[in-house]
């Protein structure tokens, strides 16, 4: 996909400060520091445009990315070891909740995971969450560029069975480093659009 333009729109809480309008919008979930904004910034071709830390935790609200004015990235908390009281996890949790749940213009949640390690409680429980609520589901694999690529079979194998990715699903293996699987991301994202 050609990227033309890229506006972040608002960082959100709560219902009402969701940008108006019916463009579709994917949300990208995951554990802290999972690379998220680096899955973001590699998908639009901009070095720093979603800010990555080496701090976990820093994405604390609804980020609203409005690409090619026709579809939004809604880039939300991360989960896991983010070093935050636990209420402030629990509000987070309620906000994110309540956004995937009644945000009509969700078309999809783009998971991102790890792809060198065995996917977490927290991840297997976001994936749960999302086909108990019946929403369409995108598994990203990202790191892929720091293990062999003859052991990326093996490690998707590993990432499709502990999740227990249903049929309908993609898995992509994904590096932000090298590219790969960008263009397999935009092919499972265009759908939607």
């Amino acid at each position: 996909m050609k990227i033309t333009s890229v506006e972040m729109v608002i960082s959100a809480v709560k219902p009402e400060q969701y940008p108006a309008g019916d463009l579709p919008e994917f949300a990208l979930a995951g554990r802290s520091n999972v690379g998220k904004s680096s899955f973001i910034n590699k998908m639009i071709n901009r070095k720093n445009f979603a800010r990555t830390s080496s701090k976990p935790g820093k994405t604390q609200t609804l980020n609203f990315y409005r690409i090619n004015e026709a579809f939004y990235f809604v880039d939300v908390p991360g989960y896991g070891f983010a070093k935050v009281s636990k209420k402030e996890r629990e509000a987070w949790g309620k906000m994110i909740e309540t956004y995937f749940t009644t945000r009509k213009q969700l078309k999809a949640v783009v998971l991102i995971i790890d792809l060198r390690h065995e996917p977490t409680n927290d991840d297997v429980m976001m994936y749960e969450f999302l086909k108990h609520y019946e929403i369409p589901t995108i598994v990203i694999a990202t790191k892929a560029d720091k293990i062999s690529r003859g052991k990326w079979k093996q490690h998707a194998k590993v990432v499709k069975e502990k999740l227990n990715i249903v049929e309908g699903d993609e898995l992509i293996i994904f590096s932000a480093e090298t590219g790969q699987g960008k263009d397999e991301a935009w092919a499972a994202l265009q759908k939607w659009i």
